[in-house]
């Protein structure tokens, strides 16, 4: 049975992979699973048929026959654990994957979902320009721990696995930020990601769809 997943019918990131499907999407084409996709609106998101399926009305949403999942990470892993290539055959290397796929959703992603925040709601305010550096600095500890312990490594164990997908897709969210460049190793290490051809075939495919056409076709 092929799972289907659910998307925003129009992403509010304007196709730029950084909606909470495309981990999910990159995930799927790196084990080379075929899935399926429900586009939804917001409005629909607030609907108990959606809240069904997810009971805090996001994206995405993971049906394959009676199971039905909820939460990006938890969906990766499922994927990851029922599917050769995102996790390490041996038991110690299989926990540190999903160590890193813990760290990059509770710890390094936080402060970052802060600051958009801020950038969002908040930047009429009058403590906006005195708050914005406070939240960048708090970054800043987060991605110099990071880049400490990731090195000179192209992953952040022997190979990529589920930990570096979720870790490169949680940083892509700072590409536009100044605080990033401050860190080549891990600027390397998302166009490292990025450069993974499941990791093309994903965006490719989200892009398609907020764009309303067919995902480009490798040379």
């Amino acid at each position: 049975m092929i799972p289907t997943i659910s998307v925003f019918e129009h992403s509010p990131d304007r196709g730029q992979g950084l909606a909470r499907d495309m981990s999910v999407r990159w995930a799927f084409e790196e084990v080379g699973q075929a899935y399926e996709v429900r586009q939804v609106s917001l409005n629909a998101t607030k609907q108990p048929a959606h809240q069904a399926l997810h009971p805090f009305g996001q994206i995405p949403t993971y049906e394959e026959g009676d199971l039905a999942l909820f939460e990006s990470g938890a969906i990766v892993l499922h994927i990851a654990e029922h599917h050769v290539g995102l996790l390490p055959a041996d038991p110690n290397g299989r926990a540190r994957a999903i160590m890193w796929m813990f760290a990059a959703l509770s710890t390094v992603e936080p402060p970052i979902v802060q600051r958009e925040i801020a950038m969002y709601m908040e930047h009429d305010k009058t403590w906006y320009e005195k708050r914005l550096p406070i939240l960048e600095d708090g970054i800043r500890v987060r991605l110099h721990q990071l880049s400490s312990r990731l090195g000179k490594a192209d992953w952040l164990e022997e190979a990529f696995s589920a930990g570096d997908l979720m870790m490169v897709q949680v940083l892509r969210r700072l590409k536009t930020s100044n605080v990033l460049g401050e860190f080549p190793n891990l600027c390397a290490y998302i166009t490292r990601g990025e450069a993974r051809p499941a990791f093309r075939r994903a965006y490719d495919a989200q892009l398609a769809a907020f764009i309303g056409k067919p995902p480009k076709q490798p040379n």
